[in-house]
């Protein structure tokens, strides 16, 4: 009796230590566990086993129960990998190490990007399809505020099934949080009144910025310009104002068309951002360089660079020499 005994707690020990044989969908190398909320220990095997788990579902259930650990296995989504044995299988269901997947916003995207992304982002539940901008802005609880530019860009991950209206309020609550730093780092003498001003003006600073050297004292020549009342004379707001209408190629007559986004025939601040700032532009437009700059020309030399001048005269020939080439 003893050495059976011996015998059967051996092959247990040798079994919860093997990986566990697995049935892969054809161009799959995994097997997909989803264990919905309130699913009892034995039900959660029976899952297992239904998903690819080639082992015996009483064997399973009796693992789970013998272990003492039952009632602590969690609901979510998992990945059972080849190699994987009872005992790894049971510490990932009950420490809750769900497949995460991944979504990269990027700086300068807009709201309409940032959709995009999310619809083609890996098993993210699309349940922002079809909802306005309104709409979604209400369900992330800020009801009445534009959506451009109210997402922090970063990398966000996501259980499978994952809603992406989730994601989008992380993101959200990302630039709130990332924004009041900035305000509170802002400089004393800035003419900025609100946060919101600064945001607006981080956006401008991220589109228009090639070169990342060159940020603050971009922000600091649209800084002098709002100090003093010039125009912010930037073809990015244009080009948003824009919308559909613009196909790639800015003319004169759309910098003279007047749109609340023509910064060329309106002095100040567009009325709402118009891309996703990240956390150097957000610092750039609250703490710039100091500069006597008021105007700046792409170089045109590839690094993205910029040229910057205190004077129309001095801009004039940095414009004839980088961009006419004479």
């Amino acid at each position: 009796m003893l050495v059976a005994v011996l015998l059967l707690f051996g092959a247990a020990l040798w079994w919860l230590h093997e990986p566990i044989p697995l049935r892969l969908q054809p161009g799959s190398q995994v097997v997909d566990l989803e264990i919905e909320p309130g699913t009892s220990a034995n039900g959660v095997a029976e899952v297992i086993v239904a998903s690819g788990a080639d082992v015996p579902v009483l064997l399973l259930q009796a693992w789970f129960r013998l272990s003492g650990q039952a009632r602590l296995i969690k609901a979510g989504s998992y990945e059972l990998l080849p190699g994987t044995t009872p005992r790894k299988l049971l510490s990932m269901l009950v420490r809750g190490e769900e497949t995460l997947k991944s979504v990269t916003l990027v700086e300068g995207w807009t709201f309409k990007q940032l959709r995009t992304a999310l619809q083609k982002s890996e098993q993210l539940a699309p349940d922002s399809i079809g909802l306005s901008p309104e709409i979604i802005m209400e369900k992330l609880g800020k009801p009445g505020l534009h959506p451009e530019g109210r997402f922090f860009p970063d990398t966000y991950t996501y259980a499978k099934g994952a809603s992406d209206l989730a994601v989008l309020k992380r993101a959200a609550r990302a630039m709130d949080k990332r924004l009041d730093v900035a305000w509170a780092q802002r400089s004393p003498d800035t003419p900025l009144k609100t946060p919101e001003q600064a945001l607006i003006l981080a956006s401008i600073v991220e589109k228009e910025t090639g070169k990342p050297a060159d940020r603050l004292q971009i922000g600091g020549v649209f800084t002098n310009r709002l100090r003093i009342g010039m125009p912010l004379q930037t073809d990015p707001t244009v080009i948003y104002g824009l919308g559909l209408q613009f196909d790639g190629n800015l003319r004169k007559r759309d910098l003279q068309a007047d749109t609340p986004y023509n910064t060329y025939t309106r002095v100040g601040l567009p009325p709402t951002p118009i891309a996703m700032p990240g956390k150097a532009a957000l610092l750039a437009a609250v703490q710039p360089a100091p500069t006597n700059a008021l105007y700046f020309v792409s170089r045109n030399d590839g690094s993205g660079s910029s040229h910057f001048s205190a004077s129309l005269e001095e801009h004039n020939r940095a414009v004839n020499q980088y961009i006419r080439g004479k």
